[in-house]
């Protein structure tokens, strides 16, 4: 396709896709599930695994393969300012006076799904086929882990919001352990792909170029997006322009250096000076990225998942275990770690609820080694599986958790038994 064919092609499946996600999201909503929960299911359904299959030649002339390179630019701009937006609330929550309990819950949050994740993927090697040829299982198997290891963030920080849950002891221990834990994850996602090069000099430049890249970010970087946001005189608009230039370039060069544009994005937004005017600033970003981009984004992870791989019993049983494992691991963990720091029980669970998500992050984290080549299109399938599945338990499993506390409070307090006399 031409570009002048390719333009009315893309307008038309912009439509399309913003229309059905926001149908979707409404549907969601009824059944307390929060907005990205309804646009990943918008993606799966316009991809192969719904549109694709009842309507192929429709879907063929709506999303022609010309077209998904595109969507795949598009959702990047879209990633870009919600990560921009993720890393700037990462500096609101990672510091609560909760320093000892958010490490304890991030590590374990990291660690134990991390070590199944490998361990179910070096368990699955040469019993189903979800490896890519040429790729070290250890690098497959690290992936997984790392997947399974990752926190929405911006989906957790939205829903404590959207429930009125920030002031809670679990919702502020839950906004700093899962800023801490994707932090985590990225590093660790970070050295996966570095790895998966395979070119020493390849892992040197990634490295070399992320020490280059937060030294100028935090000897220049923060004090020009400071000038910019706080510079009197300045309008709106332009302090908008300088930001957007400045998350750009740093989009620009972790893309180069092959640590991605999220990276990038999620480090400009802690660097962000705190402030009104800043505020504004990252609202404005993330207002029309967040309505138009970030579906696009959906939609290229949906024409890349295919649940007709499940039809295969190994992976079937690939994608339960793995289901499975990431809530014990993620859920369990949390939870195990939140009652050692002699947290009440009602908030350890519903942290180990909130961490469990993966939602949005997991998916980019999933797009991201497709790219790389390190992701076949059975384990993309497989962990959006996990990513939608945990991410649409988290509103039930805290509705359901507020209902019983409810009941047992208008129940009173259980009577106490009287002690059975002890013969002597």
């Amino acid at each position: 396709m031409t570009p002048v064919e390719l333009a009315p092609a893309f307008f038309a499946a912009v439509v399309v896709i913003l229309l059905t996600c926001r149908a979707v999201v409404a549907v969601c909503g009824r059944f307390g599930q929060p907005p990205v929960v309804g646009e990943m299911i918008a993606g799966v359904l316009l991809g192969p695994s719904l549109f694709g299959l009842v309507a192929p030649a429709a879907s063929a002339a709506l999303f022609p393969a010309e077209l998904k390179p595109v969507l795949y630019v598009a959702g990047q701009i879209g990633l870009v300012a919600l990560m921009f937006h993720a890393g700037h609330e990462f500096r609101a929550h990672a510091s609560r006076g909760l320093a000892g309990t958010a490490v304890a819950v991030s590590a374990a949050g990291v660690t134990v799904p991390l070590a199944l994740g490998v361990g179910l993927a070096l368990a699955a090697h040469g019993r189903v086929d979800i490896f890519v040829p040429g790729v070290s299982v250890w690098v497959t198997a690290a992936f997984v882990g790392v997947a399974l290891a990752i926190t929405a963030f911006p989906m957790l920080a939205r829903i404590i919001t959207e429930r009125g849950l920030a002031g809670t002891r679990f919702g502020s221990l839950s906004l700093a352990s899962g800023a801490t834990d994707d932090a985590v994850a990225w590093i660790l996602l970070a050295g996966v792909l570095s790895a998966a090069s395979g070119r020493p000099s390849k892992v040197l430049t990634t490295v070399g170029g992320s020490l280059l890249f937060v030294a100028v970010l935090l000897l220049i970087g923060r004090r020009l997006l400071a000038w910019i946001v706080d510079r009197p005189g300045l309008r709106d608009d332009t302090r908008l322009l300088g930001t957007v230039a400045v998350l750009f370039c740093a989009a620009w060069f972790t893309d180069v250096i092959d640590l991605y544009a999220v990276f990038g994005a999620f480090c400009v937004g802690m660097a962000m000076p705190r402030g009104e005017a800043a505020e504004r600033v990252v609202r404005t970003t993330q207002s029309i990225t967040q309505v138009v981009f970030v579906p696009m984004f959906f939609t290229y992870s949906g024409l890349n998942t295919r649940f007709d791989v499940f039809a295969d019993p190994g992976v079937l049983f690939f994608g339960a275990a793995a289901v499975v494992l990431a809530v014990v691991g993620k859920f369990g963990g949390c939870w195990a770690a939140a009652r050692l720091r002699r947290e009440p029980r009602a908030v350890a669970v519903r942290v180990g609820a909130l961490m469990n998500a993966r939602g949005l992050m997991q998916l980019i984290a999933l797009n991201v080694g497709l790219s790389a080549g390190i992701v076949s299109e059975s384990l993309f399938s497989v962990l959006v599986l996990v990513a939608l599945v945990t991410t649409v338990m988290t509103a039930p499993v805290l509705s359901w958790l507020d209902r019983r506390d409810t009941a047992r409070a208008a129940a009173g307090p259980e009577p106490e038994q009287t002690p059975q006399a002890v013969p002597t």
